[in-house]
């Protein structure tokens, strides 16, 4: 899967599980999660969905120093390479 089907993906789980309205579709991988309210307790609710449509297990302190959904991107690439 290319960056822009993942970031796809991704805006469509975060689109999923938002609790407020924002421009879903403007996320791009220099997007940063706090930019678009995520924090790191957020972030942790998502990782379940986010491991059962990319098959990729990822730990809190995996996600931990994460900053933009391109570095979550390249973390997600980099494990599904390593399974």
């Amino acid at each position: 899967m290319n960056d822009d089907a993942m970031i796809g993906r991704l805006r469509e789980i975060l689109r999923d599980n938002a609790t407020e309205e924002r421009d879903w579709d403007a996320i791009a991988a220099e997007t940063t999660f706090e930019s678009i309210g995520i924090d790191s307790l957020s972030i942790l609710d998502l990782l379940y969905d986010v491991e059962q449509e990319f098959g990729v297990h990822l730990e809190g302190a995996d996600v931990i120093d994460i900053r933009t959904m391109g570095e979550f991107i390249a973390l997600l690439k980099k494990r599904n390479r390593s399974r």
